[in-house]
């Protein structure tokens, strides 16, 4: 099993903590990480853009001239997609993106990611994240002890002073354990863990 030092918020080794292999060992699968990210961000899209096809933009029904005789071409309607604020044609319409990924695809994911920043030591465990207040410059303070440029925080969303003073900091996010998922897991390039959050999710991965 890999060993991780667990450290305190000065960033000084008090302990050490044991990964299982089955979780934190697990091989990297660039494949399935692609197809739960693209997965999650469908998820995300809102599906509103909504184009007018020509029954629906505004204009008279009336034949613009008749059908022979004038020299120019034969025209139905003002309201035809080969005319300027005519109808669209295959445009857009609203529509729900969304769709399921398997549970045990999106568990695999977050394992790879997870062993594979484990391999790059880009994983810190921390004792407890514990602070003052919920000021933006505490947070900015503690993480000066820490080497990292983008740093997702998980810990139990009890931790109000936390989730509440990360929140204006544009290269950190705090997450809940719950709440931890494969694309901020590949977004952001290091992890802070708390070791109660990595015992809970040392239970939800097995």
């Amino acid at each position: 099993m890999p060993k991780v030092k667990v450290r305190n918020i000065q960033n000084t080794a008090v302990s050490e903590i044991e990964f299982p292999k089955e979780i934190f060992d697990y091989p990297l699968k660039e494949h399935l990480i692609y197809e739960v990210v693209k997965n999650f961000q469908a998820n995300q899209r809102r599906g509103t853009a909504a184009t007018k096809t020509r029954g629906k933009v505004a204009g008279s029904g009336r034949k613009p001239w008749k059908q022979k005789g004038t020299g120019r071409a034969r025209i139905g309607s003002i309201r035809s997609p080969i005319w300027r604020s005519g109808g669209v044609t295959f445009g857009p319409h609203p529509r729900d993106y969304s769709y399921q990924t398997p549970k045990k695809a999106k568990r695999n994911a977050l394992k790879s990611i997870l062993s594979d920043k484990l391999r790059n030591e880009k994983i810190y465990v921390v004792d407890q994240i514990k602070l003052e207040s919920n000021r933006t410059k505490d947070t900015v303070t503690l993480l000066k002890k820490f080497d990292f440029d983008k740093m997702l925080i998980v810990d139990k969303k009890e931790n109000s002073e936390l989730m509440l003073s990360s929140r204006n900091i544009s290269n950190i996010k705090a997450v809940d354990c719950k709440e931890i998922n494969v694309y901020d897991s590949l977004k952001y390039n290091y992890i802070m863990f708390s070791v109660d959050a990595v015992k809970y999710l040392m239970e939800v991965l097995k």
